[in-house]
C-alpha cells in the first residue's frame, strides 16, 4: 500500500510538472512594468507608465508595509504560504455561505487565484474558475509564496491607469508603500475589490466604508489595536489623484530611453537633486524674460553626477539644457593658461601687458572696453582679461587645444567649415554644459579628465592627462583667489573650509551666462540664459550665475580634508618667481623695450602645425634669429643645450619650443606620425 501511494505521489509530481512544461502560464503582464528611476540608494525619481499606459511598478513584499501585508492577508487569504494556491477550507466556506444566504457571501479565491486571473482575465464562468484553480496551483509550484505576493503586489487593479501596490500608494498618498498608517494600509487592501466602484476621488463615501470595514477586521484579528482603528476611520479618504514623482524629469526621460530593464539606478542624491530643483525654480522665479537654468553638480570622486537640473521647470522647457550647444564665454581660458604652464611657455608670475592689440583682422578687447597695462598671468586670469588670454592661446595653438579638448572626451561645435581660431579663447565654439563640468573635474583630479557617471554600477573610466598635475594645480590656486561675485561673500564657503576655484563667463550679445567651480570633492556648473538665444542685456556670469554657484556649494556636505601632497613640490610652476626665460610674455611686434632690437627667434623647423616623421636621429630642430644661446623645451622640457635633433617618445601632437637669451621664444605645435 504505502509502495503504491509513493507511486502515485511520484506520478502526480511528473504529470504537474509535464503540464507545466507543455502549459506554462503567460507571465507577459509582470514583465510590462513601468520603468522606474531611481536615485543612488534606490529611491524612486521618476516612473513611466508601461507600454500599455497603465502605472504599473513592480514591487516585492520587502517594499510594502508588514501592516499592509497583515491585513492582506486576513481579508483575501488567511492561509496564505499554507496551502498550494488553493485553499479547500475557503472554498467550502465560500459554497456554504452562498447555500445559506442565496448569494455570495464571501469569496474562495486565494491570491494566487487572484494572481491567475489578473494575469490573463477571462469572463467569471465555471470553466474560467477551474482553469484559474488549475492556474493557481502551477503558479504556486512555479513562482513560491514570495513571487505569488510579489506578483499580485504588482499587478492588483486600484482604479484607473492604477495597478499595483506601489503606484496606488503614489498616487494616493504621494509615498512609496514601505510605511502606511492605518487608513491608508485599509484603503490599499479595500481598493481591489471594486477598484472603480470604490475610487475614493469619485465615491468617498463608498471608499471610506470599505476602508472602515477592513479596519473593523484587521482590530478583531488583533492587527491593530480597536482604539487605533477607531482614531484610523477619523482620517479622510483622498479625494485626489497625486502627480507620479519627477524628479531628475530630463535625465530621468534620457536614461530610462536607453533602459533595457525596469529599474534603472543612477548615480543622483534624491535628497540633494530635490534641492537643487527648488533652488532653481525659486530663482527662476525673479526673472520675467523667459530666462532659464541648468544646473550640475559632480562628485570628483569617479564622477558621479550627484544632481542634474536641466531647467528650472519640466512643464516649461523639456530642453536638458545641461547639453544644449552654447557659447562658453570665457570658461576656456583656464585650460589655455594650464596648458601653457604645462609647457612651460608661462609662468603664474609671467608679466604680459593687456593693451589694444591687432591679431591680424581682429582686435579683442576687454568685457569692461578698457585696457589694464602690464600684471601677472595669475592677475590677467583671475580678472579674466581677453588679451592676454589670446596671447596665451597664440603660444599654446588653437589647433592644439581644440583636439586635447575633444581628446578628452568634449564635443566643439565649430561653424562648418571652420578650423580652429584664436576666438576660440574668447567662446568662439559651441559646448555643452556637461562637458565643461567633465573637464573642470578633471583639473580637480590633477589634470586627468574622465567621463562623468549618471548610473550606479557604471563602469570606471580611466580618463585621458589633458595637463600635468603642476598646471592643473597652478590654475586651481589662480582660481580659488578669483574676486568673488557683486555683493557676494564667501563666509559662508569658509565656514565650511570650503576652497572654490571658479571662473565665470559671459558669451557675446549675454545670451549665456557661466559659472563653474571646483573644490577638492566637488564640481558645480551653473547656465543661465534663454533657451532661444536671446540676448539678456546686463546678465553676465559673475553677477548672473556665480550667485547661485556659491549657494550651491554651500548646500553640500562639508569637504573630506584637503588635496594631497604634490608628487612634484619643487616644480617651477610653485615658485613664487618665474625662471628668467618665463620672467615676461612680450608681443611679437615687442623691441624688448629698446634694449635690444635684434631679431626674434623663430623657427624654421619644424613649423607649426606640421606631421613630422622621425628620422633615425630624430626631428630635426632648427631656428633663426634671436640673441644667443638658444635653448630648446619639448613638451615643457627642456633638451640638453645645444641640441639639434629631439627624440619623441612616440605618435601624438607634441609643442617644440625655443628660447633666446633674452627670454623670447617662438613655438611650433606639430604632430608626430610613425610610418604604417
Amino acid at each position: 500500500m504505502k509502495r503504491r501511494l509513493t507511486i502515485g505521489a511520484l506520478a502526480l509530481v511528473v504529470a504537474a510538472g509535464l503540464a507545466d512544461l507543455l502549459l506554462p502560464p503567460d507571465l507577459g503582464r509582470l514583465q510590462a512594468v513601468s520603468v522606474v528611476v531611481e536615485d543612488r540608494v534606490g529611491r524612486l525619481l521618476r516612473p513611466f507608465a508601461s507600454p500599455d499606459g497603465t502605472w504599473r511598478m513592480g514591487a516585492e513584499p520587502s517594499q510594502v508595509s508588514p501592516l499592509y501585508l497583515s491585513m492582506l492577508r486576513e481579508m483575501e487569504d488567511r492561509r496564505f504560504g499554507w496551502h498550494p494556491g488553493v485553499d479547500p477550507l475557503a472554498m467550502i466556506r465560500a459554497s456554504a455561505q452562498m447555500v445559506s444566504h442565496g448569494r455570495v457571501v464571501s469569496g474562495g479565491s486565494t491570491l494566487t487565484m487572484q494572481l491567475a486571473r489578473l494575469l490573463t482575465p477571462k469572463p467569471r464562468t465555471i470553466a474560467a474558475k477551474l482553469t484559474e484553480m488549475a492556474r493557481a496551483v502551477q503558479l504556486q509550484m512555479r513562482l513560491g509564496r514570495d513571487g505569488v505576493l510579489a506578483g499580485y503586489l504588482t499587478l492588483a487593479p486600484f482604479g484607473g491607469a492604477l495597478e499595483g501596490v506601489r503606484a496606488a500608494s503614489l498616487a494616493w498618498f504621494g509615498r512609496e508603500p514601505d510605511h502606511l498608517a492605518p487608513a491608508q494600509a485599509a484603503l490599499l487592501v479595500a481598493l481591489p475589490q471594486s477598484p472603480e466602484r470604490l475610487r475614493p476621488d469619485r465615491n468617498p463615501v463608498a471608499a471610506k466604508a470599505a476602508r472602515d470595514r477592513v479596519l473593523d477586521r484587521a482590530a478583531k484579528a488583533g492587527i491593530i489595536a480597536a482604539d487605533v482603528a477607531a482614531s484610523a476611520k477619523q482620517d479622510p479618504v483622498p479625494t485626489a489623484m497625486l502627480d507620479m514623482p519627477m524628479a531628475a524629469p530630463h535625465l530621468s526621460t534620457r536614461l530610462a530611453a536607453q533602459a533595457t530593464g525596469a529599474v534603472v539606478r543612477t548615480t543622483l542624491d534624491g535628497t540633494l537633486q530635490r534641492t537643487m530643483e527648488t533652488l532653481v525654480e525659486a530663482q527662476s522665479r525673479f526673472w520675467p524674460d523667459n530666462a532659464d537654468m541648468a544646473v550640475m553638480v559632480v562628485a570628483n570622486d569617479g564622477r558621479r553626477v550627484l544632481a542634474h537640473v536641466g531647467s528650472a521647470q519640466w512643464r516649461r522647457c523639456q530642453i536638458d539644457l545641461t547639453r544644449a550647444v552654447r557659447s562658453p564665454g570665457s570658461t576656456l581660458k583656464p585650460f589655455i593658461y594650464a596648458l601653457a604652464f604645462d609647457d612651460l611657455s608661462l609662468h603664474p608670475a609671467t608679466l604680459v601687458v593687456d593693451a589694444p592689440r591687432r591679431f591680424g583682422a581682429w582686435m579683442p578687447r576687454n568685457f569692461d572696453q578698457d585696457s589694464h597695462g602690464e600684471m601677472p598671468v595669475r592677475e590677467a586670469l583671475q580678472r579674466s582679461l581677453n588679451v592676454p588670454a589670446v596671447q596665451a592661446l597664440e603660444l599654446v595653438g588653437p589647433a592644439r587645444l581644440a583636439t586635447l579638448l575633444r581628446q578628452s572626451g568634449a564635443e566643439l561645435a565649430f561653424p562648418p567649415l571652420a578650423e580652429p581660431s584664436l576666438p576660440l579663447a574668447l567662446g568662439g565654439v559651441g559646448m555643452k554644459l556637461a562637458d565643461l563640468v567633465m573637464l573642470y573635474a578633471g583639473l580637480g583630479e590633477d589634470g586627468r579628465v574622465r567621463k562623468l557617471a549618471y548610473q550606479a554600477g557604471q563602469p570606471a573610466d580611466p580618463g585621458t592627462v589633458l595637463v600635468g598635475q603642476a598646471a592643473a594645480r597652478a590654475v586651481l590656486r589662480i582660481l580659488e583667489a578669483a574676486p568673488a561675485p557683486p555683493g557676494m561673500v564667501s563666509a559662508n564657503v569658509a565656514r565650511r573650509g570650503r576652497a572654490i576655484a571658479f571662473k565665470t563667463g559671459t558669451s557675446y550679445g549675454f545670451r549665456d551666462a557661466w559659472a563653474i567651480g571646483v573644490s577638492k570633492d566637488y564640481t558645480v556648473g551653473v547656465w543661465v540664459g534663454r533657451p532661444d538665444g536671446v540676448p539678456r542685456p546686463g546678465e553676465y556670469g559673475l553677477a548672473t550665475a556665480a550667485p547661485m554657484l556659491f549657494q550651491i556649494f554651500d548646500q553640500l556636505p562639508p569637504e573630506t580634508g584637503s588635496r594631497p601632497p604634490s608628487s612634484q613640490p619643487d616644480h617651477a610652476l610653485y615658485h613664487g618667481v618665474p625662471p628668467l626665460a618665463l620672467a615676461r610674455l612680450r608681443p611679437p611686434d615687442d623691441d624688448a623695450g629698446g634694449r635690444d632690437t635684434s631679431e626674434r627667434p623663430r623657427l624654421l623647423f619644424p613649423l607649426d602645425g606640421a606631421e613630422v616623421e622621425p628620422i633615425g636621429a630624430g626631428i630635426a630642430l632648427m631656428a633663426q634669429g634671436g640673441t644667443p644661446p638658444l635653448r630648446w623645451l619639448a613638451n615643457g622640457r627642456p633638451l640638453s643645450p645645444g641640441a639639434e635633433f629631439w627624440h619623441p617618445d612616440g605618435p601624438g601632437f607634441s609643442r617644440l619650443t625655443v628660447v633666446d637669451g633674452q627670454g623670447r621664444q617662438a613655438s611650433a605645435s606639430i604632430r608626430v606620425v610613425t610610418p604604417p
